[in-house]
């Protein structure tokens, strides 16, 4: 694979729509490509308040979901004994994905992509965190815009609504800027329930 087939591989992120919002029936959900862009913006608003280099997190939060482009996005759950596909072979599968991917293009596409896996730094935790927030303000958009018909079936059933997005996500939160912002979108999200 070349750079130009790289590149022309990754732009499947535009289509690939999210599987947690089809999941849960979400009328025309976001896709992959949508929701890294929700999550730069929230990098862009918020990297200063959280002492973190916006550029850096820029850079991060275009290739966190890159390895979608081939393996497809993959819903987390709340709780793990309902997750489709086991962290082990996900991680597995998205590693291999990059090899094909990251190839061909800067190296610096492959170095960015692992230090937001790893999140070590803190500029890879914010950008983790605006990947929580990202998922729990479009719940709140979703919600108010009425798109979401509310019949999960048994696979949903302990959780109403789209709630389990916020339980999936408080727990992961590991910066005070995401903490305050779940707390925030939390609160308006019942709000408008």
């Amino acid at each position: 694979m070349d750079t130009i087939d790289a590149l022309a591989s990754a732009y499947a992120l535009k289509d690939e729509e999210r599987t947690g919002w089809q999941l849960r029936g979400v009328a025309d959900p976001e896709s992959v490509a949508a929701h890294t862009w929700g999550v730069a913006l929230l990098c862009l608003q918020y990297a200063d308040a959280a002492g973190v280099d916006v550029d850096r997190a820029l850079r991060l939060a275009v290739v966190h979901d890159l390895a979608e482009a081939e393996t497809g996005d993959v819903a987390t759950r709340a709780n793990d004994d309902r997750q489709r596909v086991d962290a082990e072979a996900k991680e597995r599968r998205e590693r291999e994905a990059m090899d094909d991917l990251a190839a061909p293009l800067d190296d610096a596409v492959r170095s960015l992509w692992e230090e937001y896996e790893a999140r070590e730094t803190a500029a890879a935790r914010f950008v983790k965190d605006m990947d929580l927030v990202d998922m729990c303000l479009q719940a709140l958009v979703y919600e108010r815009e009425d798109r979401y018909a509310g019949d999960d079936g048994e696979a949903f059933e302990e959780y109403d609504d789209l709630d389990e997005f916020f339980a999936t996500a408080e727990p992961r939160l590991r910066t005070g800027v995401g903490e305050t912002l779940f707390a925030e979108i939390r609160r308006r999200y019942e709000d408008a329930k």
